[in-house]
């Protein structure tokens, strides 16, 4: 193992000691990272908790709960919290509200498991130093908010567990490095950045049973088309935007008043700027297609060709 990760497990070891550890696990390279440098510190003091909120990807949680199983080997836990997430957030339309809401949720699941074991005092995030720099002024600086992420500004001010964040001030390229040397598999470190208030912030207005469905099934569509063209590993990230405004029309002889989504792709080094992706039009013309044909309830698709600044990767 390289001295990158040895230095990295043996802070963890001093601020930890023999503690016990709790850890938000999603899935991502930025948490997976978290995980096993944990459990190279501290072994079994370390629990890792999978919390399903319901604002996941489709077939998400299923494929993650195979997934982290097989490759880390850690023990986790897998709690089902949809109902709560979703009921909170019943007629919330400001992002902020959003990330804030879901923060607080996460943090009172955490705190509920934490309960459940006994003599926990850490909870552990992979905080990367792009999340920090957006949610908070850097070190005391001048730096403005740009917006709370969830493991950052949407934690709440007392807390009853200490915080460990050994990748608070990485960029996505250094963490990606720092799995390899602590032998990830290729499909977590490659993974492209899912967002911890996940499809909630995709979903823009208010968050339903009936939008998520839609934006799942759009999302899934995006994602196969990009993997198969292969330019999954190219662009830092790829999505699509459940929009809150509907467009008029046309399906066969029928009028139709249906909603529009837009898709996102984009290039970059360090997620502090990104550039979007020039996508071929006969890729975009193909996606859009599908999109309008196979998923119900989609009449209109657009492509996001912002870049950031001034717009950030994700829409809220």
């Amino acid at each position: 193992m390289k001295s990158f990760a040895r230095d990295a497990i043996e802070q963890i070891k001093t601020q930890v000691q023999d503690k016990k550890v709790i850890l938000g696990l999603s899935g991502g390279v930025d948490s997976s990272v978290t995980a096993v440098l944990i459990h190279k510190a501290i072994g079994k003091h370390l629990t890792c908790i999978f919390v399903d909120n319901g604002l996941l990807r489709k077939n998400e949680a299923a494929k993650l709960k195979i997934t982290l199983k097989q490759h880390l080997k850690i023990n986790i836990r897998f709690v089902s919290a949809k109902t709560v997430f979703l009921k909170a957030l019943k007629g919330v339309t400001d992002p902020e509200k959003k990330r804030k809401i879901i923060g607080r949720i996460f943090m009172d699941v955490f705190e509920s498991e934490a309960g459940k074991i006994k003599n926990a005092e850490f909870l552990a995030q992979g905080t990367l130093y792009p999340d920090v720099i957006e949610s908070i002024s850097a070190f005391g600086g001048p730096t403005a908010v740009i917006k709370s992420h969830h493991n950052v500004g949407g934690l709440p001010a007392k807390m009853k567990l200490g915080l460990v964040e050994p990748l608070k001030y990485l960029f996505k390229d250094e963490v990606r490095q720092l799995g390899k040397q602590l032998g990830l598999s290729g499909d977590l470190i490659w993974r492209q950045p899912f967002p911890g208030p996940g499809l909630a912030i995709r979903v823009i207005g208010e968050v339903t049973r009936p939008r998520l469905k839609v934006l799942r099934e759009v999302d899934d569509l995006l994602l196969e088309e990009i993997k198969e063209a292969g330019y999954y590993r190219k662009l830092w990230q790829s999505f699509a935007v459940l929009l809150p405004i509907k467009s008029v029309g046309v399906m066969g002889d029928a009028r139709t008043y249906e909603n529009i989504v837009a898709i996102r792709a984009v290039k970059s080094k360090d997620a502090m700027t990104a550039d979007w992706a020039r996508l071929p039009h006969k890729f975009l013309a193909n996606v859009s297609s599908r999109i309008i044909n196979e998923v119900q309830g989609v009449n209109r698709v657009v492509y996001d060709i912002s870049s950031k600044p001034p717009s950030t990767i994700e829409w809220e």
